[in-house]
């Protein structure tokens, strides 16, 4: 069963950026996009933990700042031919406030 949070508005997160968001089940980095997508996966790199949060957003993918490792925001899986994965979070958004869901 899946229990849906808000956790901000899209306009306070800048474009091409992350925000982290602090849960019981770890930290999650949410995303924007230069096209105003929202997306979330947990905020750490399945190579050698960085936080993807404080990587570099292009297109719907973010570079993992410390070894340029390349994970794909709609899916959390790593762009070839890099290799892993970390775990996608569901996210809405409604009337401009960004939603995860999160598993009880």
């Amino acid at each position: 069963m899946s229990n849906w949070i808000e956790v901000g508005e899209v306009e306070t997160i800048p474009r091409l950026s992350a925000r982290v968001i602090e849960t019981a089940q770890g930290s999650v980095a949410v995303f924007r996009t230069s096209e105003d997508e929202i997306f979330a996966l947990e905020d750490h790199c399945p190579h050698k933990g960085g936080p993807l949060s404080q990587g570099i957003v292009h297109g719907t993918k973010v570079t993992c700042p410390l070894h340029n490792l390349v994970m794909d925001l709609t899916n959390g899986k790593a762009v070839e031919p890099d290799e892993g994965c970390t775990t996608s979070i569901p996210v809405k958004v409604n009337q401009g406030k960004i939603f995860i869901s999160l598993k009880e």
